[in-house]
């Protein structure tokens, strides 16, 4: 189900949205606020599903480099032209393999806009492109201290294609993880065998993934997710968790 805002994206100007996307993620995505909490300063980021850039802008000001990933081509072009000069962008879908071409899933009438493609289909998804798949690992990357990773129920591949960089970097982890488009635990199964634990910002405080019900939060907020962007920027007294904060154990947010 998509939201009519999304729906009206991607028939408005590209710029106009990304604005619209880069001012209001902030404000129903607080982790975007808390980056001090977790991405240490002038290290490399790597933005895994850029979008229109929201995550690459704000972690641009903060790191030395920002790598972005970015499948869908027009966009991964729109991010080439308007990201800051420390940013660098790759075109492609972040997988457990390199060299090959995957399918990449859109709903009826959005060519990428909406920000809910993916590898993985599902119901709402009509019509496909065929884009180039590669690994984090590929990409060589050192100094590494932060990667976000949004790739709506394709983290496993992704996740597997950049086990030598969590082995030798140890960043911190911002994965994108919601139960109504597929089980989280194998994701968290694989961090959790890395020697990572998770955090979810629950109001204004850190709290450990073990000992919060993340499906259970999702399946009573999800209605918020079909809210237009405007209307989830408003304040409220709950928001709908679907950032996972994982730092190597013994490691906790703001320290």
């Amino acid at each position: 189900m998509t939201t009519l805002a999304a729906a009206v994206a991607s028939r408005l100007p590209t710029g106009l949205v990304a604005s619209a996307a880069v001012a209001l993620y902030p404000r129903f995505e607080p982790e975007l606020r808390r980056l001090a909490d977790f991405c240490p300063p002038g290290t490399t980021a790597v933005d895994i599903g850029g979008w229109y850039g929201p995550w690459s802008h704000r972690l641009a000001r903060r790191c030395a480099e920002v790598v972005t990933i970015e499948p869908v081509p027009h966009l991964a072009d729109h991010l080439r032209r308007t990201l800051p000069s420390n940013a660098r962008v790759v075109q492609g879908a972040a997988t457990d393999r390199a060299g090959s071409t995957v399918r990449l899933w859109f709903p009826e009438g959005d060519h990428g806009d909406r920000g809910v493609s993916s590898l993985e289909r599902r119901d709402i998804h009509a019509h496909c492109v065929e884009v180039e798949s590669l690994t984090v690992d590929g990409l060589g990357l050192r100094g590494v201290g932060f990667v976000k990773m949004d790739v709506d129920g394709a983290e496993v591949a992704a996740l597997r294609g950049a086990q030598e960089l969590l082995r030798r970097e140890r960043p911190a982890l911002l994965v994108e993880l919601e139960s109504r488009l597929g089980p989280i635990g194998p994701a968290v199964a694989l961090l959790t065998g890395q020697g990572y634990a998770g955090w979810v910002l629950a109001g204004r405080s850190w709290r450990p993934l073990a000992g919060f019900d993340l499906p259970g939060h999702q399946a009573r907020t999800e209605h918020l997710v079909h809210q237009g962007l405007l209307r989830r920027a408003l304040p409220r007294r709950e928001r709908y968790i679907n950032s996972v904060l994982f730092l190597p154990e013994g490691r906790r947010p703001g320290v």
